[in-house]
């Protein structure tokens, strides 16, 4: 079975840290656009980040410059590193692989940014 597993998440402050990690087992990741999206209460999942399987980033412009998303393909995972966190940054992060016709996703991990 494929499975995505979220870790990393937690509370911060404004302002702080926080470096997610996405651990892929039964797919070989590096063939795979890998992806971070997020979801906060009462609104849409979007998406936050992208790295294709040729290494190739893009990202929101609400994240551009603050978070930098990367992978280890030799350990089957994702990375996404967040600075600068804001409370609009608050929400449910989901890890995601894709390639042609399948998708993966994680379970989530939440990132609350509060004072």
């Amino acid at each position: 079975q494929v499975q995505l597993v979220e870790s990393g998440g937690g509370l911060v402050q404004p302002g702080g840290s926080l470096r997610l990690s996405c651990a892929a087992s039964g797919i070989i990741s590096s063939m795979y656009n890998m992806g971070w999206y997020r979801q906060a209460p009462g609104k849409q999942r979007e998406l936050v980040a992208v790295i294709t399987s040729g290494g190739i980033t893009n990202y929101a412009d609400s994240v551009k410059g603050r978070f930098t998303i990367s992978r280890d393909n030799a350990k089957n995972t994702v990375f996404l590193q967040m600075n600068s966190l804001k409370p609009e940054d608050t929400a449910v992060y989901y890890c995601n692989a894709e390639r042609l016709i399948r998708h993966y996703w994680g379970q989530g991990t939440q990132v609350t940014v509060s004072s």
